[in-house]
């Protein structure tokens, strides 16, 4: 009989979680185990509730805790800008820089011929809907600068052309950035956006 079995199936799933390798999964295992009182308990507790609570929105698509989120729940959210993003994750980027007051909407994803992932795997006739239903005056295309992002991007604006005004995420050389460290497809982008001083 092994006597670690449970303390290594823990650290298995552990090495599943993004930014989590096997080693760095031991580490943090062995210190959940020395503060059990002080972390594993209460971890453990909040895991068990959020696995029990947690779902999408179904309006937006974020994670919550109600079949409606708080933020399509807000009056002082509908401002008539909805903000389409990937992903919950970029959602919550969004979120922290303090500066959209809008509305989201998260696709789930992007197009990629490759993956299989067409315009039905995403939520795209939704984002269609919310914009004649909640009276939208401004789509703003908040995804990344990749060839499926933007393939998705000139897609959406494909789908929306002439019903609602469509903004992009401004691309180039960020704040602090020297030119020296940053890559072509940036610097491109950046010359591309410039604007008068």
């Amino acid at each position: 009989m092994n006597s670690t079995r449970d303390i290594d199936n823990l650290i298995e799933l552990m090495a599943r979680l993004p930014g989590l390798g096997p080693r760095s999964a031991r580490r943090a295992v062995l210190h959940l185990i020395r503060k059990r009182a002080l972390l594993l308990t209460p971890l453990a507790d909040s895991l068990r509730l959020v696995a029990e609570t947690a779902r999408e929105c179904l309006n937006c698509g974020n994670v919550g805790t109600s079949d409606v989120c708080d933020i399509c729940s807000s009056e002082k959210r509908a401002t008539g800008e909805l903000c389409v993003v990937e992903d919950v994750a970029d959602l919550w980027a969004m979120e922290r820089s303090g500066m959209f007051k809008g509305r989201y909407h998260v696709l789930g994803g992007t197009l990629s011929a490759l993956d299989g992932v067409g315009p039905e795997d995403l939520r795209i006739p939704r984002l269609r809907d919310r914009v004649v239903s909640e009276n939208i005056t401004e789509v703003i295309l908040a995804l990344n600068a990749t060839v499926d992002g933007q393939t998705t991007a000139h897609y959406i604006a494909d789908q929306l052309e002439g019903s609602v005004r469509l903004t992009s995420l401004a691309q180039g050389v960020p704040i602090g950035g020297e030119l020296d460290y940053l890559d072509d497809g940036t610097i491109s982008a950046a010359l591309k956006a410039r604007k008068e001083i």
